[in-house]
């Protein structure tokens, strides 16, 4: 296999200081409520972004079967986790908002503003979709936005994670990772100023550019059905100076939007491909193993940085648990991977669902 693939995001990850209370608000809101993965160990790899230190942290990989991407919870174990001593305003560096979709914006929108209170009104967005936003109890923003695409029709007005918003000091410098690494090289929109649909987040009465990217390749591999389509949405703000969300002592972990991570096939041509584009991986899971254990699960998993040291996930799944009550396990380096797995088989993924008090 000389090419690599994008399956799709599989998730992104939110730091927080308590996993399981996130978790049960994530589940009640967005109905993330299917264990795709939950590990508790230590992240011995990830010593570039911890302090050179191995620290044990608790994490859970939620998805919402109706389609997208899923959010992956995170809280150290055993180190303090540290907060923002700031609030993070539009265009600040890093993932400031996940995007995530629903087939009914308005039912949505009442069954969210029933029960919660800081879930803004329904706006447009600059290509004309409705939108809201909805702030959770951590200080971490997310956009809903009307998408029709439904995996399993579940009989909820929720979906996964279609998206992102990442803060950028220069776009055009971003774009060799977002649009010549990731993909998204299609410009949906690029415009300049005050934005209606902003008007009510913290420092949305201020100037900024923002660009909404698209893939006009398709996403390809065997989760590409449940991941279904995404943007990235990439913001500059032309104000101000923008704060970095995750700058020392904070590290990878602490609470709020951690990555966003990717699915691929073909780990080793994409490494060749970021690195000719001057972007090495900074941290590879499986420089001196072949396959790296999840507990039930297994893969290769790396990262690089944009040009502002937002942190994007790759990981290629070796080895995945489709039903821990049925012990369905799925040995994707025997398949072809370059094709999606059978809806019926992602279906039994429904028996991984979790149920709060």
């Amino acid at each position: 296999m000389d090419n690599f693939s994008l399956v799709g995001i599989q998730q992104i990850g939110v730091g927080t200081e308590n996993m399981v209370d996130s978790w049960k608000w994530y589940a009640d809101m967005f109905q993330m409520n299917v264990r795709i993965l939950e590990d508790d160990t230590v992240a011995a790899k990830m010593l570039p972004y911890t302090n050179g230190r191995p620290e044990k942290r608790h994490a859970c990989i939620a998805a919402n079967l109706q389609g997208g991407g899923g959010l992956e919870i995170w809280q150290y174990s055993e180190r303090k986790p540290l907060p923002l001593d700031f609030e993070v305003q539009i265009g600040d560096l890093g993932v400031f908002v996940t995007k995530l979709k629903t087939h009914d914006i308005s039912a949505y929108h009442s069954e969210l503003a029933a029960k919660y209170d800081n879930v803004s009104q329904i706006y447009t967005d600059p290509k004309g979709i409705p939108t809201f936003y909805i702030l959770d109890p951590n200080g971490n923003l997310f956009q809903i936005l009307e998408d029709n695409y439904v995996f399993i029709d579940e009989h909820r007005y929720s979906g996964g994670v279609i998206g992102a918003m990442i803060g950028v000091t220069d776009i055009d410098k971003s774009l060799t990772v977002y649009r010549d690494i990731l993909g998204y090289d299609t410009i949906v929109y690029d415009k300049s100023g005050i934005f209606s649909d902003w008007q009510t987040l913290r420092g949305g009465q201020q100037q900024y550019r923002r660009m909404l990217l698209a893939r006009s390749k398709p996403f390809a591999g065997p989760f590409k059905n449940l991941y279904g389509n995404s943007t990235i949405e990439l913001v500059q703000a032309l104000e101000r100076q923008p704060r970095k969300i995750f700058e020392s002592p904070r590290q990878w972990g602490d609470p709020g939007f951690i990555q966003i991570c990717f699915d691929v096939v073909n780990m080793s041509a994409l490494e060749k491909h970021c690195k000719s584009l001057g972007y090495p991986f900074t941290v590879d899971s499986c420089t001196d193993i072949d396959n790296f254990d999840m507990g039930l699960a297994s893969g290769h998993f790396t990262y690089i940085e944009d040009p502002d040291g937002t942190l994007i996930e790759f990981v290629e799944v070796h080895k995945i648990p489709i039903s821990n009550k049925l012990n369905i396990c799925i040995n994707l380096m025997k398949r072809d991977r370059t094709k999606p797995l059978p809806n019926l088989l992602l279906k039994l993924l429904r028996f991984n669902r979790v149920k709060f008090n």
